[in-house]
């Protein structure tokens, strides 16, 4: 369904792809995205994207202003000043393409890697926003609770309250030196120019300071419940070692500084999960029941075991 945003945004979209001509011949504007915390489009080689309605306008300028100043890491905007739009900030990005879900034989780790490494080692701007990696796990901890009733739902919550006070962003971060990604999967890479320029980074919605284990939090969370082949966890884990990353020791068991990380995005993955079955009323599926059953396994898994905690 259009919607007044859409339809403005497209606008938006249209006019910053082709700021000094009446008309264009690109064909239509495409939703990338339509939901509550963000709507994206893209008209030719140009993005538009609006953020949540509750997005702090001054952290994402400064957000903004940090990925224009680090190139080959940070796709950067075309304009780090945003605009507002029906009450959101509007944002506006160089198209790049994506990772194609239909070859997962191709996945980019080592270069998801070596971009998080490099990330972690640029020195953040003092101030700067903190890291919104657990803000966005207590917020699907939230909306699992307001969902209705689910079997899975006792066992997430179990989890849940098994983590540490910071990972449920209910007390401030243990690490605010090091600058981090905030929700990095392979969603978050595109490669621009495209096709076929290099890998870059894309949302700094959570960008900010924080334990940079976080960051390699998701593929650790799916190594652990089995979902990700070892031969790929430690592709992704050796290029991000190679690269010198420090959120885990050079070498040797990597697992004190990535166990509460992994734990935090296996429960709020699973609490995502739960949540849109819920919403479909469906059951659910194989991939979506390891989550949670790795979620029922944590209070009796040892802290720091590297793998199979859905075994």
């Amino acid at each position: 369904m259009t919607t007044p945003l859409l339809t403005d945004l497209a606008a938006r979209a249209r006019t910053a792809a082709h700021p000094h001509a009446d008309a264009c011949a690109c064909g239509a504007v495409l939703t990338l995205a339509d939901r509550a915390d963000a709507t994206v489009v893209r008209h030719a080689g140009t993005v538009a994207k609006a953020h949540a309605p509750d997005t702090d306008s001054a952290e994402l300028a400064a957000r903004l202003t940090t990925a224009a100043r680090i190139p080959g890491v940070l796709l950067p905007p075309l304009d780090a000043a945003p605009v507002t739009l029906h009450g959101r900030p509007v944002t506006f990005w160089p198209y790049g393409s994506p990772v194609d879900p239909g070859t997962p034989d191709a996945a980019p780790w080592e270069a998801a890697a070596a971009l998080l490494a490099r990330l972690h080692r640029t020195p953040p701007p003092v101030p700067f926003p903190a890291m919104r990696g657990p803000a966005k796990a207590a917020r699907a901890i939230a909306r699992l609770r307001a969902a209705a009733p689910h079997p899975a739902t006792a066992a997430v919550l179990r989890a849940w309250a098994g983590l540490p006070a910071w990972a449920r962003d209910e007390s401030p971060l243990p690490d605010t030196g090091t600058l981090c990604h905030g929700d990095l999967h392979l969603g978050q890479l595109v490669r621009h120019p495209a096709p076929g320029g290099p890998w870059l980074l894309i949302d700094v919605d959570d960008l900010g300071v924080g334990p940079a284990a976080w960051d390699l939090a998701r593929p650790a969370a799916w190594y652990a419940c089995g979902l990700l082949p070892p031969d790929e966890w430690a592709r992704f884990l050796g290029a991000y070692r190679a690269a010198g990353g420090p959120a885990v020791p050079s070498d040797g068991d990597p697992w004190s500084a990535l166990d509460v990380p992994a734990r935090a995005l296996t429960v709020q993955t699973a609490a995502r999960a739960v949540t849109k079955a819920v919403a479909a009323r469906r059951p659910l599926d194989e991939v979506e029941q390891s989550l949670v059953d790795a979620c029922a396994r944590m209070p009796s898994v040892p802290a720091q075991l590297p793998r199979n905690l859905a075994k």
